[in-house]
């Protein structure tokens, strides 16, 4: 019987046994800080969503925030795939951050077209954050892992879609916030 490389895993999907080379010592680190993030930026989304329902931004935002939602589940459905346990401090101090975060006063109560503008400023960085992880996978670790089933190049390209559709409801926030 031939053994397996040192730290490599044997997973088995679809039937087929696979074997997965040892996990890079950082991987497991940079994959749950993406997912921390990744809290963040869905419940930002879907508190946008929330604040926008009534307006012209709100079927543009809540497209986003599901689009958000699925890339949070492909990526814990790797995490699973690469044997990567999700890190729940992390996590944690992520939910707890972005709630501390909806503290910031914008010189009145409540929502405002201020607030508008830096929810989908902030959408747009977490959206580039995510489309970094996808491109560094891709780049790095996807033909060594086997992760061409994972769809990446589907991925970056529904990343840059968003970051686009961003762009526009930003430049539309920018001017119902500043233009006044």
């Amino acid at each position: 019987m031939v053994g397996l490389p040192r730290g490599a895993s044997v997973v088995i999907s679809a039937g087929i046994a696979i074997v997965m080379p040892a996990t890079s010592q950082y991987l497991p680190t940079y994959l749950n800080d993406h997912l921390a993030g990744s809290v963040v930026g869905l419940g930002l989304a879907r508190r946008a969503v929330e604040h926008n329902r009534d307006s012209a931004y709100a079927r543009d935002l809540r497209v986003i925030a599901e689009e958000i939602a699925e890339d949070k589940r492909t990526l814990e459905e790797l995490m699973r795939e690469l044997t990567i346990r999700r890190n729940p401090v992390k996590r944690l101090g992520a939910w707890v951050g972005e709630r501390v975060r909806r503290l910031k006063p914008n010189r009145r109560l409540g929502y405002s077209p201020l607030s508008r503008l830096e929810e989908i400023e902030m959408l747009t960085l977490g959206v580039a954050g995510k489309l970094s992880l996808w491109r560094a996978l891709q780049h790095s670790v996807a033909a060594q892992r086997g992760l061409s089933a994972w769809k990446l190049d589907d991925l970056i390209a529904r990343a840059e879609s968003q970051q686009q559709r961003l762009e526009a409801l930003r430049l539309r926030a920018a001017g119902d916030a500043l233009q006044n």
